[in-house]
């Protein structure tokens, strides 16, 4: 199974990006998908996260300006960040609770996404 992260980059402060992760492989069913974010010397923390029901929850300081999404026909997770602060800037990782095809449980993750708010 691998996840392919995309969409960081530069934005200048109140703008928006739209990170997206694909997961392929040998899927059996996805649980919960999620996205974190870290900055150097500081540990990693979950900004968002949805369940295979659809319910959300997010980082406080996201609150009302990320919304987390999936497309479960296409095994995606969507990250969408509007008014962006410099304090967002960081690497972004998606990851995902995967059933395999062979009955294993694993989480795996995607390779970072850089993403950078200038002020």
């Amino acid at each position: 199974v691998q996840l392919q992260a995309s969409g960081g980059g530069l934005v200048q402060a109140g703008g928006s990006l739209r990170l997206s992760c694909a997961a392929s492989g040998s899927i059996l069913r996805i649980n919960d998908m999620a996205w974190h974010r870290q900055t150097p010397g500081k540990e990693r923390d979950v900004v968002a996260r949805i369940y295979s029901g659809g319910s959300t929850g997010y980082l406080d300081s996201v609150k009302g300006r990320f919304t987390i999404s999936r497309d479960n026909a296409k095994n995606t997770v969507y990250l969408q960040m509007n008014s962006l602060k410099p304090e967002d800037t960081a690497v972004y990782y998606c990851s995902a609770d995967v059933l395999t095809a062979m009955q294993f449980e694993n989480e795996y993750w995607g390779q970072g996404t850089q993403v950078t708010v200038s002020s």
